[in-house]
Order: structure tokens, then sequence, then C-alpha cells
């Protein structure tokens, strides 16, 4: 303490001294070489030159009528330079006027007012010279005051919506804050400066600039600065405010046109532009409608009546003296777009009527007395399109005290004809617009003036005109290529149109990659050809296209750029941060950090410490390669002395900013017995009312090792401090809980030995409670191979992000246990052995990210259901809607089968009978039918032999089951008997047989009555097309010589048969075989017939291939197919849940060749499932069928649906 004493009076005492030596050689300023007065001509540059001396060395103030002049006042106007005591103020574009400028060197040690020298000197801009001297009294206290302004909360990209109100603020910290010397807030749009106005309102005080819109339109749209101008210099800030259309009126129409404006005003003319919309998913514009409306009123009116294709529009037949405002409406296919923000109000008068009344000047015209005017003079063309021609002239001179008019006249060349163009209105503007021309024609014109005494002669002819657009639409532009630019904006550049003339700017449109869905970036045309866009999601690819626009209109679409993922630009990363002591043994230091907050898109390769001493200037090199890890020992240090330290961070790009110089850090050992302080405090998974808190353990331990840890924690606001746990904590980490949602907290830890609690570490960031927007948790699966992992999905990773994964929060590294897999933005943590032990509480935190986290705890509830899955997808087993059951034929055949749920076309199954494989023959005759899941074996005859077990083994893939069916004993016996039966009963029933055997009854005449039924059957069928002709054939079940029989018949047909068939053969079938047939057969008693109608009157049907319900797994795809049959061809319409599908890529459907209906679903989901039914008509009728399509998900029980054939449901004839 004495030394410190002794050095601070030793400096006081210096101090003093050398004061008392600078108050003996002091001079005042004194001017040797002073300024002199200049004459120079207009929008030429000067310098002004004077010298002074003086000790210390004075400082020069430059004054303007008494006004300070400081370079950041008029940037660009003045450079003041000062060297070697030659002091220079070189103004640039001198202005017209005569101005006094004064230099005032003075000392800044001194009392203001002490010591000073003042010179001036007149500047006079003119065409005479003429000064006259005056003085400029120098100030009684000069007033050095530095206004320090910083800006805080700044306004970032915006988006809007026309229609809405929209404020931009900016809140800034002025130091000192004067009444007096307030400084100036300015707001800009695309460096235009913008003023109070109906849309626009300004706000500057109480700490914060602010600009207000009360309608947002289109035309607000564009890069916004706001610079607060002080007389020490500017501050700005800029970002760019995009404004949308607002929802159309009509369903595809257009948006509002922008930037409407009126020129060339009149007494009765006045000419409208605006620029066009954007279309990026609408049908191109046509044509605007152009309203007008006189100030003061509500009543607008619309100025054309056809749509006017080019964005420029001559309106005339306004009266005289009056003042109006225009509004334009674009037009497409669809409708009409909502209205353009209004003009500003424009006058009708003549513009030499126009200056005289906005002059100050009191002007004297005089006029010579004419009575008749003489006719105008240089009539041409100053504007042609393809829909007019615009006409300008010079009034006549001399033109008399009389009002003047003008008429028209036009002719087409060639045709020796004049025809006045406005006989029933005269003009009163010395230029027209003159429509309902010919597209191709030349015409001359001429015009004629007159008065109230009369009209003059015409003007002279004009050279042929020809209506016809001199600006063509632009060719689109060249080459488009994206660039990274933060985590939410890409840069986009591209090559100008080789054909771009008068070009208004460019639309640029982008489209996330694969998505075939466009969306218009800015909706105003930018000017440049490089543009950032604002406004996509991070970590998502894009594609760019950009649209060149003049007067015509847009051009086509420019080639679309390269994909692009949406990542910060590669550049230098921030600065570490959170400089903490660890250690230190009097003779080295151990310090540790926390990671820069932005990797700048790269993985930090290192870190670089200086040092230097307390009170020391320079500053000295540490380490001179990069030290990976964020803990380091800095030897050769100097007992008790205090050292500062700064760290730097760099990159594949570069070596990033320095941090702030730490605290000073005393070098002297370390020996209190309590712990040191714990280091990279880490708060991750922050949600609305808890978050996790991580740390690293002490360097130093103290006297004995670490029994826990204590975390405090405090609102920002509050000082006192909460510990959040009530017992010391063994872990590395806490969860904090109930804490309040909106509320910012700060959290420190305090380890613990026996000794007692340690120094706590340094606070922690100010953390707010709310999570991120889009963020994520992680997520259990199970992969098709049976693999059970947990993921975690993060849109916000950049390529230079890591993903760790951490079980109990400490990073995973056991290989053996663990595998991780990252990609892009994903990451999976697999186990490779799961068992017991992989229970517990697993984290992921990816770096380079807004902290970016999330916690999984794996409980044995969820370890069992995963374990499960994984077993079923190692271990599958093909599901069954049936196991093995039998049904008898008839015939006295046997049939068994079963039906999978589903069987892929590469499933392959076999029948195996009492331990013995049974292949496909004669007697065992097995098919498969895989896309119904359906497998059988039909055994023809079944006898005593066939007794035992019967079962299907299948596999499909590594999918495998079977079903067993045993057939022994009483079982057995019964299905054999059954068999037997059925086939003698076939056999009886081949041949006339009884139908009901003889029975008797007694009737009310006391008569008995014997009665049986005898069964005959006979029907007409098609049996199939041949190469003769068509082929009708009628089954018989007996047939005997005795009986007749007949077919009706024309030349061209055949008849045949055989005692169980009859056909007849229609040979080269035509139209004229169009009709009914009969087939009759007589038995001796009665005849029957049987008629099939061949008359091409079928209604339309659904023939076959439909079941009433399918079954399906999401993601696959589903395909309905049917056969449709019908004369004339049936329409055919599909409908789900009764309304009529909505094609698109998802849904498609196909009629090939007329006869073969298909609908196609891709990638099903849940919200595919309902009822679908086909439409099958014509004019005849026809019928439709249902369909119930079931979607399960991956993992779900199979629902338990047996299908069958669809029924269908007929349609009566329209």
């Amino acid at each position: 303490k004495t030394t410190c004493v002794l050095c601070a009076r030793r400096a006081q005492k210096m101090a003093l001294e050398r004061y008392a030596v600078e108050e003996s050689i002091s001079r005042a300023p004194e001017i040797l070489v002073r300024l002199r007065s200049h004459t120079v001509w207009e929008k030429m540059s000067v310098s002004l030159c004077f010298t002074v001396q003086g000790f210390p060395t004075p400082v020069v103030q430059w004054y303007k009528n008494e006004a300070l002049i400081t370079p950041a006042s008029e940037p660009g106007k003045y450079r003041i330079e000062s060297k070697y005591g030659v002091h220079v103020l070189e103004i640039n574009s001198c202005m017209h006027c005569s101005v006094l400028y004064v230099s005032n060197p003075f000392h800044m040690l001194k009392l203001f007012g002490r010591h000073y020298a003042c010179t001036k000197y007149n500047l006079l801009v003119s065409n005479c010279l003429m000064i006259s001297p005056c003085s400029v009294p120098f100030p009684l206290d000069v007033c050095f005051t530095h206004i320090d302004v910083r800006l805080l909360e700044k306004f970032g990209v915006t988006f809007g919506m026309e229609g809405e109100t929209l404020t931009l603020k900016c809140s800034m910290l002025i130091t000192p804050e004067l009444t007096r010397l307030r400084p100036r807030a300015e707001w800009y749009r695309d460096d235009v400066l913008i003023k109070e106005s109906k849309w626009t309102n300004l706000f500057f005080g109480e700490g914060q600039a602010a600009l207000s819109f009360t309608h947002l339109n289109k035309d607000d749209e564009g890069l916004y600065t706001l610079r607060v101008v002080t007389k020490g210099g500017v501050n700005e800030h800029r970002a760019f405010l995009f404004v949308r259309d607002a929802d159309a009126l009509v369903m595809g129409a257009p948006g509002a046109p922008m930037d409407v404006k009126c020129h060339d005003a009149n007494r009765d003319y006045v000419i409208v532009t605006w620029k066009p919309p954007n279309t990026v998913e609408e049908s191109p514009v046509f044509g605007y409608f152009v309203d007008r409306c006189e100030v003061g009123t509500e009543n607008w009116v619309q100025c054309n009546d056809a749509p006017v294709k080019i964005c420029k529009y001559p309106v005339t037949g306004l009266l005289e003296g009056r003042s109006y405002m225009f509004r334009v409406r674009a037009v497409n296919k669809a409708g009409i777009s909502r209205h353009s923000r209004v003009s500003d109000p424009v006058a009708a008068l003549d513009p030499v009527d126009l200056d005289r009344l906005q002059s100050e000047y009191l002007l004297t015209i005089v006029v010579c007395d004419v009575h008749i005017p003489g006719p105008p003079t240089n009539v041409h063309a100053s504007e042609t399109s393809k829909t007019y021609v615009v006409l300008s002239w010079d009034p006549p001179v001399p033109r008399g005290k009389e009002p003047l008019m003008y008429f028209i006249e036009k002719s087409m060349v060639g045709s020796g004809s004049w025809q006045r163009v406005n006989a029933q209105v005269a003009v009163k503007s010395p230029r027209y617009a003159v429509f309902d021309l010919i597209e191709g024609k030349s015409y001359v014109f001429r015009v004629l003036s007159a008065n109230k005494h009369g009209i003059s002669d015409p003007s002279e002819i004009t050279p042929p005109i020809q209506a016809q657009d001199t600006t063509a639409l632009p060719s689109a532009p060249g080459r488009v290529v994206g660039t990274r630019n933060t985590r939410t904006s890409v840069v986009v550049q591209w090559d100008k149109p080789k054909h771009g003339e008068d070009l208004f700017g460019y639309y640029i449109d982008y489209s996330v990659v694969g998505s075939n869905h466009w969306e218009s970036s800015n909706h105003k045309p930018i000017k440049y050809n490089r543009f950032v866009v604002h406004g996509l999601d991070t970590g998502e690819k894009y594609i760019f296209r950009v649209k060149a626009v003049n007067a015509i209109g847009t051009s086509e679409n420019s080639q679309e750029s390269e994909p692009i993922t949406v990542q910060a630009a590669l550049t230098c990363p921030s600065y570490p941060y959170g400089i903490t002591l660890l250690n230190c043994d009097g003779h080295s230091m151990t310090l540790g950090w926390k990671l820069p907050r932005f990797s700048g898109g790269s993985p930090v390769l290192g870190y670089y410490i200086d040092k230097r001493e307390a009170h020391h200037r320079n500053w000295h090199e540490v380490n001179s390669s990069p030290i990976k890890e964020r803990i380091y020992t800095v030897e050769d240090l100097t007992e008790n002395s205090f050292y500062e330290f700064k760290i730097a961070a760099t990159n594949i790009v570069g070596i990033g900013q320095p941090s702030d110089p730490s605290e000073h850090f005393k070098c002297e050992t370390w020996t209190m017995p309590e712990p040191g302080p714990c280091y990279d405090l880490t708060v991750c998974e922050v949600r609305n009312t808890s978050l996790v808190l991580l740390w690293k353990a002490p360097v130093y331990t103290g006297s004995s090792s670490i029994t826990g840890y204590f975390v405090d924690y405090k609102e920002v606001d509050v000082e006192e401090w909460s510990t959040a746990n009530e017992k010391t904590t063994s872990h590395h980490y806490l969860k904090v809980s109930d804490l309040h949602e909106g509320k910012t907290y700060v959290f420190k830890v305090r380890a613990v030995n026996e000794a007692g609690i340690g120094k706590s570490s340094e606070v922690s960031e100010p953390v707010l409670m709310e999570p991120r927007p889009g963020t994520k948790e992680i997520f259990s699966g199970v992969d098709e191979e049976g693999n059970i992992y947990l993921a975690f999905d993060c849109k916000e990773a950049t390529d230079a992000s890591e993903f760790t994964w951490c079980k109990s929060y400490e990073e995973i590294d056991d290989t053996d246990k663990f595998n991780i897999e990252t990609s892009g933005d994903h990451s999976k943590l697999y186990f490779k052995n799961p068992d017991k032990s992989d229970l517990g509480t697993y984290s992921i935190a990816v770096t380079d990210t807004d902290g970016a986290s999330s916690s999984f705890v794996m409980d044995e509830e969820e370890f069992e259901r995963l374990l499960a899955l994984s077993h079923e997808i190692k271990n599958p087993t093909i599901p069954l809607k049936t196991e093995l059951a039998y049904e008898l034929f008839d015939k006295g055949e046997v049939r068994f089968w079963l039906q999978a749920e589903h069987l892929s076309p590469d499933a392959t199954f076999r029948f195996v009978i009492n331990d013995q494989e049974v292949e496909n023959n004669d007697r065992h005759k097995i098919s498969c039918d895989r896309s119904a899941g359906i497998i059988d074996m039909v055994m023809d005859r079944f006898t005593i032999e066939n007794e035992g077990t019967y079962t299907v083994q299948i596999q499909d893939g590594k999918a495998k089951n079977q079903s067993s069916l045993v057939l022994i004993g009483d079982a057995f016996k019964a299905v054999l008997a059954e068999a037997e039966f059925q086939r003698k009963e076939y056999l009886r029933k081949q041949g006339p047989h009884f139908h009901e055997y003889l029975s008797w009854e007694v009737t009310e005449d006391c008569e008995v009555l014997l009665i049986c039924k005898v069964r005959k059957h006979l029907e007409i069928q098609v049996i199939h097309c041949t190469p003769d002709g068509i082929r009708l054939q009628c089954s018989l079940k007996y047939y005997m010589e005795e009986m007749k029989v007949n077919w009706y018949q024309s030349e061209k047909m055949r008849i045949g048969g055989s005692e169980e068939v009859a056909w007849m053969q229609i040979c080269e079938p035509t139209e004229k075989d169009k009709g009914k047939y009969t087939f009759e057969i007589f038995d001796g008693k009665e005849s029957h017939k049987r008629i099939l109608d061949l008359s091409g009157q079928d209604r339309g049907k659904v023939i076959g291939g439909l079941p009433d319900v399918v079954t399906i797994m999401e993601k696959k795809t589903l395909n309905l197919t049917c056969s449709v049959f019908g004369n004339p061809d049936p329409e055919v319409v599909w409908f789900k849940n009764d309304k009529q599908l909505e094609l698109n890529e998802h849904l498609v459907v196909s009629l090939e060749q007329g006869k073969f209906a298909s609908l196609t679903i891709k990638g099903v989901s849940s919200e595919d499932s309902g009822k679908y039914s086909i439409n099958v008509k014509n004019k005849y009728g026809g019928e439709t069928v249902d369909v119930t399509v079931s979607v399960y998900g991956h993992g779900e029980k199979l629902p338990e649906i047996k299908p069958s054939q669809a029924k269908p449901r007929p349609i009566p004839p329209s």
C-alpha cells in the first residue's frame, strides 16, 4: 500500500511540473497567412487556405454565415484538412450566392475564449465582383460538445400487406441530450427523402425515431434508411420493407398496379403512367383501366372503354382549371385487380399559366392586337404507340388576346381526303392524342387554331406517321446466380437483358426445389441487377428466376438458377467471450472462455491469445499456433503483476475480431481451501417455464475434492439471487423449472467441497423464457432393418454446425454401444446392442445455431415398446386374414385355402401333407392369387388315403408364416362322407333328375295326389370370338334324339352341338347381324326358348376387377382397375364420398382402349381413406360400384376386413 501511495504522489508531482512548463511556453494562436476573398463561377470548386501557429497546437473550426461547418452536415460538399499548421477548406460545386466564411483557431487546453484568433473572408459566386467587408464576432463560449448517438433496438427486414398499418421504429441513446443541440432524424426510401403526408407520419423524440404508414401500398416497398444527423457526424441504419398484394377481389385476378404519376399536364390533357404488377401463379395481364376523380369529390370515372395494353395513357377531356387524381386497375382473363394508390393531384392548366400562378414575380405580358390567329407551328408526333399517336405543336405567334382553340385533321397517306379528328370538342392544349388509327397504315396531320373571330389556315403537314410501339417488350434477363447471405436470405444476381429499353426494373421469383410453386420476392420493380431475397427457410433448397419490366409489359422468365441451400455466408467467426481465470500458481494463469456466438459458417479451427500488463499499451502474442481447446494455461508471468487478455477465434476464412479485454487478473498463487469457479456455463432446452444449465467443473478444487454444486438464478431487474436446488447436485447439469414465461433470467454456479462453498462462476448470458421459433424435440423410432434410434431435425443447422449427442449430459463416445449418423440438418443416434443399461436421459445440442437443443427420457416403458417393434421388424410374420380352411364343391372336390393380408410378386409358398411336400399336378391343383393373397389347393378325389395334417408355409422376403389343418378321426370321416355325397349328387344331376322326389297329399275331394319335380336347364351365352366370327352357345342338361332343336338364323350362320351343348356360329358379322337370337328346343310336350339380345343397346357396366374393401399401408401407391363395357361407349366418372374427384398429381385417372378404367393414388395417407365410387353410364343406363379404402400406418395392426366382390348399383337410362 505504501508503494502505491508513493507512486501516486510522484505521478501527481510530475503532472504539476509538466503543467507549469507548458504554462511558461504557451503562445496564443497567431495567423501567419490569412484567408483571402474569392470570386468563382457557379458549380466550380474552390480551396480556402490559411496558416496558424501557437502552443499547444491550435484547433481550427470553420464557420459559414456563423454556422459551424462539419463534413457530415452536407456529405461530399466540404473537405477539411490540417497539416503542419496549414489548414484547408475545400468546397465542391459552389452555388449562386454570397457568403462569409470564418475560421477560428484556439487552444483546447485553455479556457474557451482566453486565447483565440479569427480570420474571415467573403466568397461571392456571381457574374460580377461585389465584395462588402463584414465581421463575425467570436462567440463568448465556443461549444465543443460532442453528441454521441447510439442506435439500440433497430427495425429489421419487415413484411407487410396492402391495406395494413405498420410502423418502423428505432430506439437510440443520445449523450448528452441537449435541447438546443438536438440531432435531426431523416427517413429515406431508396435514397429519396420521405416527408410527412397522408400516407406517412414521422416522429422523433423521447429516444425514438418512428415512421408510420397509415395504409400500406406496394408503392411503399423499398430500402428504408434512418439517418440521425448531428454536428459531429451521421449514424444510419437501413432495412428492406416488403409489401405483398392484398387478397384479390376475384380468384386469379392480378395484383394492383403501382407508382401512378402524371406528366405533361395541360388545359384539358394529361399523360398518366404506372408500373405493372408481377404475376406468378396468375394469368398474364393484358390491359389496364384508368380512373379519374375531381379533387373534392368521390366520383370516380373510368377514362378508357377498352383496356389499354401499355403502362401509359393520355387522358383528355379534362375541364380547365380543375384538379384531378388518377388510379389504375389491371385486367387478366380471371378479372380486374384492386385499384392502385391514387396519384398526387394535378391541375388542368396551361404550363405558362401554372408558372404564373406559382411565381413570386409579377409578369407583364404584352400582346399584339390580332383578330384571327395564325396557324400553329412545329406540328410533330411526340409519342407513338400501336393504339394512339400524341401530336404536339407550338401556339401561333402572335396569338392575340382571345383564348385559343385547336382543331386536328388527319389523312391516310394516298387517300387525298382530310378528316377532322375533334369535330365535337375543341382542344385547348397544344397537345392531343389521336386514337382509332389503323395498325400498319401511315397518316399525315395538320392543325388549325381558332378563336371567337375565326379559324386560321392549316399548319404545315407533318411527315407520314405510323401508329406503332417505339419501345419493344424486353428480352429475358441472362444467367441467374444465387449466393449465400444469411440464414434466411440469399443474394441473387443476374445478367441484364440484351434488349431492355426504358426498363422499370426487375421482378424476382423463388421456389422451393421440387415444389413447382413460385412466389414473388419483390412486389415493386427494383432497378439493379442484384437483390437480396429475404424470408427464406434455413436449410431449405431454393431456385430463382427473374423478369424484366418496362411500359410494354414483363419479359419472359429467365432460366432458373442452380439450387442453393439457405445458409449464412462464410465469414470470420465472431469474438469469444466470458474470459475467466480458473487457476493461478504465481507464475502462470489458467484461462477459460466461451464459444463465439457465430462461427461464420465454417467450423472454428482454434484461438489466439494476446496479453499485456495493466497500464501497458502494447499487446503481446501468447501462442503462435491456434489453440483448439477453450482452456489454456499462460506461462512465464510475473508474480503479483496484473494482466489482461483478449482472445480471437479463427476459421477457414481467417481470424475474427478479438474479444474485449478481460478484467485485470492478479498473478498470485491460489491457496484458499474452497474450490475455484466453475466455467463454460451453457443454457439449453429453453422452454416456456424451464431450461437446462450445463457447466464444467472447476480447475482448482481447493483442499479437498468437490462434493456438489449449487445453482443460483435471478431475474435481470432483481438484485436478490435464488438457489434452484436445496441440496447440492453431483452432476454437471441441472434442469431449472418453475420459471416465469416471458421473463429474463441470469444464472451462476458455485462448487462445494468439505471446506465450504467456493467462488461463483461468471454470470451467464441473460435468457428469455420462451421457446425458440420452430423448436423441435428428439423423437424415437425403429428403421426398416429393425434398428432402434433417436433422431433430431434442425433446419437452422449450417455447414459449420455440429450435432453433439449426450447421455446424462455427457458427450457420447462409446462406439461399441452407439452409432451416430448425421446428414445435413438431420442426425440419428443408433443403439447397437440395446439393453437395460441404455435407460436414461439423452440430449442433443447443435452448435452455430440460436440454441437449438432437446432431450429425451428413455424409460422402461418406451424401451420395451421399441424392443417389441424392433423384434417384429427383424423377425416379421406375414399377417393372415384367414387360417387354412377347407370347403367342398358340388363335384365332390375338396379345396384347401388360406388368405394373407398381402403378398408381393416374389412371395413363395408350399403345401405339406403329412410332412411331405405336394407338387402341383392333376390330383392336387395348387394356385396362388398374390394380388388377393389367396393360396389354395383343390383335390378332385378325396379318399381314405387323404387323412392327416395339412400345412401351408409362406415366405415373402424376410417375413414368414404357416398355417395347419388337422383332419383325422371323426373330423376326417365327416369330410370324406360329405365329399362322396356331393360327387354322387353331381353325377345324378348330369341327366334328367328329380328336383323334388315323389310325395303324396290328399286333396279336398278326398283324392290322393302324387307329386314330383324334374329339373331341366338351358341358357344362351356368348362364348367367345373366333377367327370366323361370333359363336353363340346354349348348355343342355340332357338331350335325346327325339327332341327338336331350332336356331333362328340367316345364310351366314352355321349350327352344331353335342349332347351337352348346342352352338351357332355367326360368320363375318356386320351391323346387319345385330338383333335378338332365339334357341328353341321341343321335348315332345312343350317348347323351351332362350333369347340373347345382340342389338348393341347395352347399358354401361363394370365387368369386374373391383373388391368392396381395400386396405393399404400409408405412403404406398394404390391402383384400382376394372373393365367397363357398354354400347355406345359409356362415360366413366370417379367419386370420393359421393363427391366428384378433383384430379391432380396425387390422384390420377385413366381410361385405356375405352374399356380399362383405373384410379391411381400416389403415396396414400390417412386422409385418402373413404368410399370411392366408379360411375359407368351411357344413354341406356349404367351402374355404380363402391370400394371402401382403409389406410393404416407403419407398425399399426392391420384392420380385420374380409373383402368380397363389389356389388354394382344400377343407374336408370337418361
